[in-house]
């Protein structure tokens, strides 16, 4: 059996439709990377649930209709897998399991911890579900092996606990009790050659601490395609000196923050109320596009202006060609065009990238079985890999019982 290629896990949590920021945030990443990694998108209901327990009325309408937003900006289930957290009962147990080893202190220490009850003041969140849900995600994670996961920069301490829980999960059940003989007889199974570099670049690194001789290995590795997923992962572990590597270790694939923002020129997100929704009204988008604040010093038409003042001028920094941005610098500053003549090109822009993502948006809210069955789908797939890995893990913890 080879290996698979490389994985890559996101998810979003449940809160509904959609706006540019996540289009121009994630959606538009997603639709990149589902082209050149298998991909495993879901929605995180049970996130949901980590701040706001206490009320759930929403969370299933909000899920379908953020899993319709995704495929009408173009998330494709012919090239990812699409599901819904709690779908995949896995996600739940490895999140137990793993709860075994992690120390208190891991948790307490992730950065977003101690930030959210400092901006979440209002809401009792000293529950397990909340100090644990960086657990979670690494559950969410782990479960289907993921070689990356997209994030900012204020994500990847999630992901440095998730590879440093794998770590511990691996130290403490990856030794078989013959492990040695079996990572020798899988070596064998690359053929001659092949097993003799592979012995020759783990003894380099082992008793000279050679990393490029550990960097080749893996490479040697990674391209055998006549030894199965376990032995691949014996072969891992045996080459640091380790034992099998139930659990790989994720990386974090840094994605560039959004450029999109909000009408006020702050970070476009609905709690501060300055979103453009990807399935709004055309005649409401550009209502608020023609309302949208502008350079304070611009009082009277005759005042000339400062574009890198003025919120409009980061969108034409997303949705305006260099000769259109040297037309807005020119006319602002010289008081030759006014704040709407300014606002066109933009509302121009919106209103295209939009449009084809409503008209695909109103073919899947008009046909809602049709999305269910794809979440059927995405989540049954989604189930027999984590499947696989949980009895992996269950293997190594002892606990697959005969």
């Amino acid at each position: 059996m080879a290996t698979h290629p490389p994985r890559v896990l996101s998810g979003m949590r449940s809160t509904g439709r959609l706006h540019l920021g996540h289009y121009h945030g994630v959606l538009k990443n997603w639709v990149k990377l589902q082209h050149e990694y298998e991909c495993f998108f879901f929605a995180a209901d049970w996130h949901a649930l980590t701040t706001h327990y206490e009320d759930t009325a929403g969370i299933e309408e909000n899920v379908w209709e953020m899993v319709i937003d995704w495929l009408a900006a173009g998330v494709n289930p012919g090239h990812a897998r699409l599901f819904i957290q709690s779908k995949v009962p896995e996600h739940a147990e490895l999140h137990l399991l793993l709860s075994m080893i992690t120390p208190l202190g891991w948790l307490e220490r992730v950065p977003t911890y101690k930030d959210q009850q400092e901006r979440l003041k209002e809401r009792d969140l000293a529950t397990y579900g909340f100090l644990g849900y960086p657990l979670l995600q690494s559950a969410d994670i782990l479960i289907y092996r993921a070689s990356m996961v997209p994030v900012g920069e204020d994500q990847v301490a999630h992901v440095e606990i998730t590879r440093e829980v794998a770590r511990r999960f691996n130290h403490l059940y990856g030794r078989e009790p013959d492990f040695a003989e079996k990572a020798e007889a899988a070596a064998k199974k690359m053929g001659k050659k092949n097993a003799k570099l592979y012995c020759e670049l783990r003894k380099r690194y082992q008793e000279q601490g050679d990393h490029e001789a550990l960097e080749t290995a893996r490479a040697l590795l990674v391209d055998q395609q006549n030894i199965t997923l376990a032995d691949r992962e014996r072969l891992f572990g045996y080459l640091e000196g380790g034992g099998r590597i139930v659990l790989p270790e994720p990386q974090a694939l840094l994605t560039p923050a959004s450029k999109m923002p909000g009408l006020d020129g702050q970070k476009m997100s609905k709690s501060y109320n300055n979103t453009i929704p990807l399935r709004e009204d055309p005649q409401v988008v550009e209502q608020k596009l023609r309302t949208m604040p502008t350079d304070p010093a611009r009082v009277r038409r005759t005042d000339p202006g400062t574009p890198e003042r003025c919120p409009v001028w980061q969108l034409h920094q997303v949705y305006s060609s260099e000769e259109v941005r040297q037309w807005v610098q020119a006319g602002c500053t010289s008081a030759g065009i006014g704040c709407l003549d300014c606002k066109q090109p933009v509302i121009d822009g919106i209103l295209a990238e939009l449009a084809p993502i409503r008209e695909r948006a109103e073919e899947y809210a008009g046909n809602r079985q049709l999305v269910r069955n794809i979440i059927n789908e995405g989540s049954e797939a989604a189930r027999a890999e984590a499947r696989k890995t949980l009895e992996e893990v269950r293997q190594a913890m002892r606990l697959d019982y005969r």
